[in-house]
């Protein structure tokens, strides 16, 4: 079951955000091997998505980390999304959701 975690984007910010991963008991996962994707959408059932940049950052110590960069946030209209992190077992392995929450984009100023 993915953890529940609401986020905040800044509109033309970067924005990074590191995960560590722990299995049911509270031990930390180890994720060598295991690939990682992240979107968000503006509502689940959109048709269209933004993908953030993710990776395994630290496998044996189960960290996982998302970002989005300036242009692509700059890109966003401010408002409410949702998304999610899903782990992957190595290429056709088992997928797991991770993480999953809300995104509040919050508006710029300065251009």
């Amino acid at each position: 079951m993915a953890i529940y975690s609401n986020i905040t984007v800044d509109q033309g910010s970067d924005f990074f955000s590191e995960i560590i991963v722990e299995d049911a008991v509270g031990n930390i996962a180890d994720l060598t091997g295991y690939l990682v994707t992240a979107q968000l959408r503006k509502a689940y059932a959109s048709t269209t998505s933004t993908n953030f940049t993710s990776a395994i950052s630290n496998g044996p110590q189960g960290k996982v980390t998302i970002a989005l960069d300036n242009v692509t946030t700059d890109a966003l209209k401010a408002g409410r999304y949702v998304y999610d992190v899903e782990i992957q077992n190595g290429v056709g392995g088992t997928k797991t959701r991770i993480v999953e929450g809300q995104v509040t984009v919050t508006p710029g100023v300065t251009r």
